[in-house]
């Protein structure tokens, strides 16, 4: 057994032996009808975001008579794809998530698409480039996208209103943005925060990337990482100045006797939080838990000094890939087909209310939106300050040590910046070069190979 394969299978047992004590069992498969070919779909969704994928599958059945696509909804997915792909048991297609792009090519358990986006004329400027471009991995397809998603600035407009600011001229910059959101603070007698005007880590979910706000990028697409570049520390103590001016103790109380996201208690949506930075899918959540709120989407604000960043987003998608040994890997080919045409896409992103990958839309998707804000998160994705996964296998473990940034820099004893970057960078360095040392053998063994 080579170096690689070694690799590859110490990675497996680790994944194993964390999914050890909360598996389950996946429903049982749902027959084909007589004479036609049964695709196996693992899928990560649930409640209405499941439903509007069944909607897509089951037009994708009713319109052709050779395969049979059946849909199972899997808790833990990313785990039970892992095991079953390298147990030679895959699923046909699989939904994933974009940051998973990395580590399935670096693991070889996507099956490549080219060959098929070569034979039936797919064509990547009919997507906006900044999906088609996640789904990539060291210049192959390995990805489609299934739904999309930008972030942009929601506030309250009432709020706001009732604060002596504008809701319809939101700020450009962030210098404004801030004035705006500390006058909103509204704070007892005994210093205790009811009320936020903005807080970073509401709700928290981008904790890890707010260096790319400052035009940080977290790798050089080399030989180094570049967690404590001076744009890294600069952002990162323009969120300790939040923590520091309203008192990281009031903070860390006020957080704690917020709802859950998915809940009228939300902070957003429940009024005790004047703005957050969301995504497309906020509005679905406010038109179920407060429909009246009276709210507003805008491109996140740019640090003054850096107008590059204008329109800054975070841009993510969910993906479907075909996992290396499929079986039947035209029938899975016909229907992500399908999924990436108009029909199929507008149909699956307007019930999960999200907006589209492809650049042409049709008038009726807009016109038939849940989301009053649909075309601006379409057009974030379009911005050359939009930031999308790092194509390293080892992301999760950079996001995982910038979010234990965040938690310092925040926390009772305000860390400094400077300092818990460089540890940081120290403690994640290794592993890139590590994971660099692997692709160059898995490159010099495929070369070998005459791959």
């Amino acid at each position: 057994m080579n170096r690689i394969t070694w690799a590859v299978a110490a990675l497996l047992a680790v994944v194993f032996f964390l999914s050890i004590g909360h598996t389950e069992q996946v429903a049982k498969p749902e027959p084909a009808p007589e004479g036609r070919i049964r695709i196996t779909y693992w899928e990560k969704w649930t409640n209405f975001e499941e439903q509007a994928m069944r909607d897509v599958v089951n037009k994708f059945n009713e319109s052709q008579d050779k395969y049979f696509v059946d849909m199972l909804s899997v808790s833990g997915i990313t785990n039970k794809v892992l095991l079953s792909t390298s147990g030679g048991i895959p699923p046909d297609v699989a939904g994933l998530f974009g940051a998973q792009v990395a580590q399935y090519g670096a693991l070889g358990l996507a099956r490549p698409l080219d060959d098929l986006i070569e034979r039936d004329g797919i064509r990547a400027e009919d997507y906006i480039p900044a999906y088609w471009e996640m789904g990539r991995y060291e210049d192959r397809q390995i990805a489609f996208p299934s739904t999309p998603a930008t972030t942009a600035l929601h506030y309250n407009a009432a709020d706001w209103r009732a604060g002596g600011f504008d809701p319809d001229n939101p700020p450009k910059t962030l210098e404004e943005f801030d004035k705006i959101a500390f006058a909103l603070n509204k704070k007892t007698a005994d210093g205790k925060l009811e009320k936020a005007g903005f807080l970073p880590n509401e709700p928290g979910w981008w904790n890890f990337g707010f260096g790319a706000l400052f035009g940080a990028k977290f790798w050089d697409g080399g030989e180094k990482l570049l967690l404590n570049s001076p744009e890294m520390i600069e952002a990162y103590e323009w969120v300790q100045k939040y923590h520091r001016e309203i008192g990281p103790g009031a903070v860390a109380n006020f957080k704690g006797g917020l709802g859950t996201f998915d809940s009228p208690q939300n902070g957003f949506m429940s009024g005790t939080v004047s703005s957050v930075l969301q995504g497309v899918w906020m509005a679905n959540f406010i038109q179920m838990h407060n429909p009246d709120l009276d709210w507003r989407a805008a491109p996140f604000p740019h640090p003054a000094d850096k107008p590059e960043m204008e329109g800054f987003t975070f841009v993510d998608m969910d993906i479907l890939v075909i996992p290396r040994g499929a079986k039947n890997v035209e029938g899975a080919w016909e229907f992500i087909k399908y999924v990436q045409s108009q029909e199929g896409m507008e149909l699956l992103c307007t019930g999960q209310a999200k907006h589209t990958p492809l650049v042409n839309v049709s008038d009726e998707f807009w016109a038939n939106h849940k989301n009053p804000q649909i075309k601006l998160f379409h057009a974030q994705a379009f911005n050359q300050a939009a930031f999308a996964p790092v194509k390293l296998s080892m992301w999760p473990e950079i996001q995982g040590e910038m979010n234990a940034v965040y938690e310092a820099i925040s926390g009772p004893e305000l860390v400094n910046v400077t300092e818990r970057l460089n540890k940081a960078q120290e403690r994640l360095q290794p592993l890139l070069e590590k994971e660099l040392r692997i692709r160059r053998a898995r490159e010099a063994m495929a070369k070998e190979n005459g791959a």
